[in-house]
Parts: structure tokens; sequence; C-alpha cells
């Protein structure tokens, strides 16, 4: 039995923040995710300067590609406009990859099958224990469908399902393209290009809506395609999308129960306006390591529930 303090399932952005912090207060913990690292992971991958402030860091720090915009090209309905802003794109797959290194915490590949209560705690699978157990696995995450799920039902009508596809390409256009509500897409398309000739283009919207008009994500994606290769902004590409799901902001009965904890997207806290979960799980992962180690009340008000403010006011 592998023994430690805290024990974090999943190695994500809200995972590794936790054990970042926890590691600077000397605290035990392990993570453990069933991917090794680095990881592909579907997203956008937009991240706000107060990732780097909440890190204690800095753009400088960062040793891979980073691609700064200070304005969005925003399509709403039939008005189009630029939104002064400063925000950054990043790589998952790079990303992921340094915050986990960063933390310095043991790290094991395994896929979580059963977790227990004990005497002292929480047991995994019957290889790990630990007294505080942190679930940041995700939109499915094992902590919450054990521990929390059955007083704790997510609402449907927050889910959000995406596709999109990240891949190289030579692209022209420099800027990030957000497209709201075209054709009763109930969310957005978006375009993002990225350092070292990435592009990572996508459409999401709520399932729930979707299905009440009829409608399918796919039939979005087509129209994306055709956009994109009608403005020659991606043409002659071979796509091959990746389909994913989260839940948008919503306000759980509980996100603590006893010793353990839901952080990211196992606590569904995408914004409500734009879908941007990188911030609030980094920002969750951190309070989460604060509660355990200064025994503090773990609670997520302050995290913002909308991404305009960081939008037309970046810190």
């Amino acid at each position: 039995m592998i023994q430690t303090e805290v024990l974090i399932i999943g190695g994500g952005p809200a995972g590794s923040a936790c054990a970042w912090r926890l590691k600077q207060a000397n605290v035990d913990c392990l993570i453990l995710d069933q991917n090794t690292f680095p990881r592909f992971k579907p997203c956008a991958g937009w991240i706000t300067p107060d990732v780097f402030k909440d890190l204690a860091s800095n753009t400088e720090d960062y040793p891979y590609g980073l691609t700064t915009f200070r304005s969005f090209q925003v399509s709403l309905y039939s008005l189009t406009f630029k939104l002064p802003t400063r925000q950054y794109a990043i790589r998952r797959y790079e990303f992921d990859d340094w915050l986990l290194r960063r933390a310095g915490a043991a790290f094991q590949q395994h896929k979580v099958k059963s977790i227990e209560r004990s005497a002292d705690g929480y047991v995994v699978d019957g290889r790990f224990s630990a007294r505080y157990l942190v679930g940041a696995g995700g939109t499915y995450c094992p902590v919450y469908r054990s521990i929390f799920k059955a007083d704790n039902l997510k609402k449907r009508q927050s889910l959000i399902v995406a596709q999109e596809e990240e891949f190289p390409y030579t692209y022209t256009d420099k800027r990030c393209w957000l497209w709201f509500f075209e054709d009763r897409l109930p969310g957005y398309a978006w375009y993002v290009p990225k350092a070292n000739g990435y592009v990572n283009v996508g459409v999401g919207g709520k399932a729930e809506r979707l299905n009440a008009n009829g409608d399918s994500l796919k039939n979005h994606w087509d129209r994306l395609v055709e956009k994109l290769d009608r403005l020659e902004m991606v043409r002659g590409h071979d796509y091959r999308p990746e389909a994913h799901s989260y839940y948008l902001r919503q306000d759980l009965t509980e996100i603590r129960k006893g010793n353990a904890f839901l952080v990211g997207d196992s606590a569904g806290l995408a914004t409500i306006d734009m879908g941007e979960g990188i911030s609030p799980a980094i920002k969750s992962g951190l309070k989460a390591a604060e509660a355990i180690i200064k025994g503090k009340r773990y609670n997520l008000d302050s995290i913002s529930r909308y991404s305009l403010r960081s939008i037309l006011n970046p810190t």
C-alpha cells in the first residue's frame, strides 16, 4: 500500500496547481492520472494573464510557444468587431506537462476504478491510501462519481459539447476569431492560431439546446469548415476532429465532503459566457490546497463565473 497525505486524482491544471501549492508547504502528495504526460488534450488553449499571476510566474518563465492576442476578432450574429484585450494561447500538450513537472509532486500513471472510505481517510483500488482526496479528473472524475454524484447531480442544461482539432498549418491570419450564435448555434466557433505553426479550430454549444432544435454539433462543424475554406483561413486540410464535453459553472450542493474535494471540471467551473476552464481550474486547485494546508473553509465563490471581466480588463 502506497500512503500519502493527499491523493490527487488527475494531473491536469487543477491537480497540478493543487500539488504545486501543497509541495510549497511541504505537504506530501501523489498525483494519479490514467494518461502519461505529455498527453493530447483537445482544447482551444486560451489562458488569461491571471493564470501566470496565480502560479507566481510570468510569461518569460514559460518554456514553450505562447501566442499573445491584443484583440479578438468577434462576430456576434451579423455584427463583426474587434475586441481589445490581452490574452494568450498555449498548446495543452505542452502546458499541462509544464504544470505537472513544475509541481514537483510524485506521479503515477493509474486509472482509478474504486474509491473506499477508511478509518484514516480514503483507499483507491486497494493500492493507494491518503488522509485527503482531491478530485481533479475532469468532467467524468471518479471522485465525483464515487463520492459526490448521488447528492450532487450536475445540471443537464449546463452541459457543453465541443468538437475541435489542433494541427500544424502554415496560417496567414494571425488573429483569434470567435463566431457567436451563427446558424442558431447555442455557443460559438473559433479559430486560434498558436505558436510554432499550429492552429486550433472548433465549435461548442449547449447539448440540451442543440437537441431541442433538432440540430447536431456536426452540422455546425461542417459549416465552420466551409467558412474557413471560404475565408481562405484553412484550406486543403484533412480534418480529424475530437469530441469532448464539460459543464459550465453551476452551484453544486457540495464541493467538499469530509476530506474529499472537487476542483476544476470535476466541479463544473467553466465560465458561463465563454466556457473558459483553465483559470478556474487552477484557482480551485490552489484553494483546495489552502484548505488542506491551513484548515480553511473550501469555498469557490471568489472565482469569477464570467470571462468578460478578464477580457476587457486583463491584469
